[in-house]
């Protein structure tokens, strides 16, 4: 008998990858959307701004629901169906936002939003994890976890290119292009082999792994929740930070924030690839070291030249640590539930820190923009490198040989 082939060694792994870094890319372009109009939509609206940093947190609350439904189909089902279901669902909630006529319809359909976006992470991540060579599995992932920067830099991009000439709503009709993504993945992109030599019977029979591993959920939580306080801490009210506090112009802050994403890329494919050298939890804790060091540039810049520096210097840290988790928590999950565990719990993770816009927002009322800001990150930053070093990690393990 044939031995049987490393389902870590496939060689169809760049299409794998490809359709799920663009789904995360797309994924954020769309969240980020409303990150960049958040003042026009709320003069649209005629509510005040905090109400709708409040449609993040809906948004960013409803992930764990998506992440729970396509979590359980990809486990059940394979990885390719669900995604390409959760890429066309998010992408009609998309354009539908962009016809919302009073803001309690744009609160509804961005709650929706978030069952679409939070099922597309666990869902891609575990197809591309599971089909990548664990010798590049920190280097993909990095690179995977970036299209979520590359996401935020194209809605930077759109904003500044659209806005002034049509308004917001049209950016939220080329939200739609991710349902073409299907295509890509229905035409190219194969089963994942570990899935189908592991997967399990029933719905019920998932759920009861998942409750076996309950402790390892719990502890990816804690760093997922830390670790979305960093980010999204440091980039979701960022462009209302540079326009109420700094008095920065559209052109001036689109620029200012595609560079900080720039950093974010680099940072998150470098450290990425640092991971697959020196450990998982290590290169996370080092990226957010540098993150504490660069908080002071970032926020209380004398100029606007080295604001910008600490933009790039600080999502380049951020995002660096990030850029290790798609490799770190896929390989923490038992096959059986890959699909599910790891991203359902990145998103409770998420839903933990999403009322942080909420948080800053209120906290700017008492302080300055730039005191609340520095406050969340230094906090969130030292938190999230805490719950990495006290976990454990697998670095370079073979899918094959787990259970």
């Amino acid at each position: 008998m044939a031995a049987e082939r490393n389902p870590s060694s496939s060689s169809d792994h760049l299409p794998a990858v490809l359709a799920s870094f663009l789904g995360w890319t797309l994924d954020a372009f769309d969240f980020f959307l409303v990150v960049m109009c958040l003042t026009r939509i709320a003069s649209d609206f005629h509510v005040a701004d905090k109400s709708i940093a409040w449609t993040l947190t809906v948004t960013l609350a409803f992930r764990p629901i998506g992440a729970l439904i396509f979590g359980l189909l990809a486990d059940r089902y394979g990885r390719r169906v669900p995604l390409m279901l959760d890429l066309v669902f998010y992408s009609i909630v998309e354009v539908l936002s962009g016809l919302s006529q009073t803001y309690m319809q744009f609160l509804v359909l961005r709650a929706l939003f978030g069952i679409g976006m939070g099922g597309e992470w666990g869902v891609g991540a575990s197809l591309a994890m599971e089909k990548v060579p664990p010798r590049l599995r920190g280097a993909f992932s990095g690179l995977l976890q970036q299209g979520y920067a590359l996401g935020y830099l194209l809605a930077a991009v759109a904003y500044a290119v659209v806005v002034p000439r049509w308004g917001w709503r049209p950016l939220f009709f080329i939200g739609g292009l991710p349902a073409l993504l299907a295509l890509l993945v229905r035409s190219h992109v194969r089963e994942s082999e570990v899935w189908e030599r592991s997967r399990h019977g029933t719905l019920a029979a998932i759920w009861k792994t998942l409750l076996t591993n309950k402790a390892l959920f719990f502890k990816l939580t804690v760093l997922m929740t830390a670790m979305g306080l960093a980010s999204h801490g440091t980039q979701d009210m960022y462009p209302t930070f540079l326009e109420r506090h700094w008095h920065i112009g559209v052109k001036t802050r689109t620029i200012m924030t595609s560079i900080s994403m720039v950093g974010a890329i680099i940072g998150g494919v470098l450290v990425g690839i640092y991971s697959d050298r020196i450990g998982r939890r290590r290169a996370i804790a080092f990226a957010l070291l540098g993150a504490v060091l660069a908080v002071p540039l970032w926020a209380f810049a004398p100029s606007v030249p080295l604001l910008i520096a600490g933009a790039f210097l600080l999502q380049l840290f951020v995002q660096g640590a990030w850029g290790v988790i798609p490799a770190h928590i896929t390989e923490l999950s038992p096959n059986s539930v890959r699909g599910l565990l790891p991203g359902f719990a990145y998103q409770c993770g998420i839903l933990l820190a999403g009322t942080i816009t909420t948080v800053e927002a209120a906290l700017a009322e008492r302080m300055s923009y730039a005191w609340a800001m520095a406050t969340v990150a230094v906090v969130s930053f030292v938190l999230a490198a805490v719950a990495a070093m006290l976990g454990r990690e697998e670095k370079g393990v073979d899918y094959g040989s787990k259970l």
